[in-house]
C-alpha cells in the first residue's frame, strides 16, 4: 500500500486506508485519506503492509527508523509496537497526558472505552512523585489504570500497573 509522507504525518489517500481503519483501527480517517502517525506507519513499514514516499522516493525501513529517532519517538515505537505485536488496540493517548490509549483484546474504539492509559518512559529518566501522582490521578478520573512502560537500554520493556487508592 503506498503513503505519502507529510510533515509528522503518513496519509494514505482516497479509500485506500479505509479498510486497514477498520479492521485495525490504525490512524485517523480525513477528507485526505487516512492519517497515520509516524509510529503507526514504521510498524506497518516493519511488517511489508505499507510503502512511504517523501519527495516522491521510496523511503527505506531505515530512513523510516532514523526519523524516528530524530524526533525523539524510538522509545514510543518500542512500546507501540510491543502492544500491537501483543494483538492490542492501540490510539493516542495525548488528551489525557499519556502517550497511548490501549483497548483490550477483543475490544476497539466506538466499540466501547479505553481500559487502560500508557505513559512511556526510558529508564534514566527522572521523574517527582508529583508527576507521577498526576498521572494516576487523570487515570482514574477518566475511569482507566495506568500502565507505566519503562524502556532499559536494550529496549527490554517493564510494565508497572499504577492505580489510585484510597487510604
Amino acid at each position: 500500500m503506498n503513503s505519502k509522507l507529510s510533515g509528522d504525518l503518513v496519509i494514505i489517500e482516497e479509500n485506500k486506508g479505509a479498510k486497514l481503519h477498520e479492521k485495525s483501527h490504525y490512524g485517523n480517517v480525513t477528507e485526505e485519506g487516512l492519517q497515520l502517525s509516524l509510529i503507526e506507519a514504521l510498524y506497518l513499514m516493519e511488517k511489508d503492509k505499507l510503502e512511504i514516499l517523501s519527495d516522491d522516493k521510496e523511503l527505506s525501513l531505515d530512513e523510516m527508523f532514523e526519523l524516528i529517532r530524530s524526533k525523539n519517538l524510538f522509545t514510543m515505537y518500542i512500546v507501540f509496537r510491543d502492544l500491537k505485536n501483543r494483538g492490542y488496540i492501540v490510539k493516542t493517548g495525548f488528551k489525557y497526558g499519556s502517550e497511548f490509549r490501549l483497548y483490550e483484546r477483543g475490544k476497539s474504539p466506538g466499540d466501547g472505552h479505553s481500559n487502560y492509559l500508557v505513559k512511556v518512559a526510558p529508564e534514566n529518566c527522572t521523574m517527582t512523585m508529583f508527576d507521577l501522582s498526576s498521572y494516576v490521578r487523570v487515570a482514574h478520573g477518566v475511569n482507566k489504570k495506568l500502565l507505566f512502560a519503562v524502556v532499559d537500554d536494550e529496549n527490554d520493556i517493564t510494565y508497572y500497573n499504577m492505580e489510585w487508592t484510597r487510604p
